[in-house]
Formats: C-alpha cells, sequence, structure tokens
C-alpha cells in the first residue's frame, strides 16, 4: 500500500526556547524565513505524502493559520515586490490536505502518535519530528529514502544516525542484525540509556515510517518514567517479531529542540542561500 499520510505530533510546549515559545509553537520557529514545520511538509510531499496529519495542543493555532490561505495578507500585498514571498507556501496549501487533532495532555511521543489513528486510519504513514530538520544537498530526502526502505521490507522503518556515547541518553538506541552498511534489523531498543547501558551509538532521529498495527502496540504499552508512553516500547513489540528495520539515512540533521542545533542549521541555510545569490567570479 502506498503511504499517503505523515503524521506531525506538534503538540508540545518547546521549554527549552522559553520564552520564545510561550505565545509561539516551536514548530513555527523560523530557520531563515520559513518556519521548521514547513521544512517538514515540503520532506513529505517529496516522499509522495499528501495528507499531514497534526496533532497539536492548547496555543498552536498558528500552525493552522499558516496552512491557510490568508485573504488580507494576500490583498494586501497583490501586485508588488513581495508577493512572491508566498509562492511557495501557497503552493504547498494547494498540493497537500491538513488535518488537526489534540493532544490534551502531554503523555509522550506514543500517545501523541496515537491520538493521530482517527486521521490516519489503518494504513502506514510518515512521523515526522519538525525539530529535527533533515537536508541533502543532492538525492532524496530522508523519508523518501525511507518509503523505499519500506517498500522492500513492508515493515516499520526508523531513522538512525552514529551519536556519541555521551549522548545516548537523549536518544532512543537501537541494536540488531546488520543486513547492510546502511541497514539493520531491529533486535534491541532502549529509551534515553547511560552510556554504559547502551546496547549501540545509533540513535532514532525524528523520521519514522509505521504500520498500522502500532497503534494498538502503542494501547497496550504502559507508561514509564512520568507517566509517558515511550514509542521505542511499542516498536520494541514490533521488533520481537522481526518487524522493524533502522536505516542510517543519507544527508545532515539539525537538532533544532536545541539552541545549538537551531543556530547551526540556521548559519547552514543562511550560508546555503548566499552561495546561491553571489553570481560566480
Amino acid at each position: 500500500m502506498p503511504i499517503k499520510k505523515c503524521l506531525f505530533p506538534a503538540a508540545g510546549y518547546g521549554t527549552r526556547f522559553l520564552p520564545a515559545t510561550k505565545a509561539m509553537p516551536k514548530e513555527m520557529l523560523p530557520v531563515m524565513a520559513k518556519p521548521l514545520i514547513q521544512y517538514g511538509v515540503e520532506e513529505a510531499v517529496e516522499a509522495g505524502m499528501k495528507i499531514m496529519a497534526v496533532v497539536t495542543g492548547r496555543g498552536k493555532r498558528a500552525i493552522e493559520d499558516h496552512f491557510d490561505i490568508s485573504y488580507e495578507l494576500e490583498h494586501q500585498i497583490k501586485g508588488s515586490s513581495k508577493e512572491y514571498l508566498l509562492r511557495e507556501i501557497r503552493e504547498l496549501i494547494g498540493r497537500c490536505t491538513f488535518t488537526y487533532t489534540r493532544q490534551i495532555e502531554m503523555r509522550g511521543l506514543g500517545d501523541a502518535i496515537l491520538k493521530g489513528e482517527p486521521l490516519i486510519g489503518q494504513e502506514p504513514f510518515g512521523v515526522m519530528l519538525a525539530d529535527d530538520l533533515c537536508t541533502r544537498e543532492d538525492g532524496e530526502g530522508v523519508l523518501a529514502q525511507m518509503v523505499r526502505i519500506y517498500e522492500r521490507f513492508g515493515c516499520s522503518v526508523v531513522a538512525v544516525q552514529e551519536v556519541s556515547r555521551e549522548e545516548t541518553g537523549k536518544y532512543g538506541i537501537v541494536a540488531g542484525e546488520r543486513i547492510d552498511e546502511d541497514l539493520m534489523r531491529v533486535e534491541t531498543m532502549v529509551e534515553k540509556p547511560d552510556p554504559e547501558e547502551a546496547p549501540s551509538n545509533l540513535a532514532i532521529i525524528g523520521r519514522y515510517i509505521l504500520t498500522p498495527d502500532i497503534f494498538r502496540r502503542i494501547e497496550e504499552t504502559k507508561p514509564g518514567k512520568g507517566g509517558e508512553i515511550q514509542i521505542t516500547d511499542a516498536l520494541m513489540a514490533q521488533a520481537a517479531e522481526g518487524k522493524v528495520i533502522a536505516y542510517r539515512f543519507k544527508g545532515r540533521r539539525f537538532d533544532c529542540g536545541s539552541i545549538d542545533g537551531f543556530v547551526e542549521a540556521t548559519n547552514y541555510f543562511y550560508e546555503k542561500e548566499r552561495g546561491r545569490e553571489e553570481p560566480k567570479a
């Protein structure tokens, strides 16, 4: 079955960016002149997904407004030198369908994904964490690469990258049977382990392709630390049946959920844009 839908868990408070995120969703923080979530939607569209299912929460109305027509603004700049600045988002709105639901309580990523079930239904789907900004200079984006892996194996796929041992406590860490240099059939998955307890240094980042049985797996998952339901626990139930593939993706990832990563991404895209504008000698 082709993957047509992408789920965006976007209900978190973004506390690492306070006070900026007190009244603005962290997903709307701009890298250059484009909000993080728009980069994510563009990546999903490139992967063939045209239905965006967004799980929001209180104070997230700006996300819905961004992916809608602003008639007053359109009228104000029509025919001016600024009109072209809305071209990308207009095209995106025309190509996609956006659906929304709310996560009332912050109970972890697993719960956020479960809240999206009414928008997804019983079909495979992508999951995009917008504060993991991924880019690639040439070739397909990360989610498009993962769709190819799903088409090959027909099971859930998680994107992974190597991190230092000191950083394993920030991620879900996987280990398993190597298929080739970039692929692994997951056998073990641990959420935020201490460095000495980590089974490897391969960390899951914010890109997933999930099969619809994940919803039942999440329902069967018991809350962990802080009452949160972790998606890694539900994925581990799939992995026990050999149904999770870890993919070491091609491209570059910026952790825009952190100040350092956000600044790094801004500098990268600024230099990239400046290089595009400057005429070659």
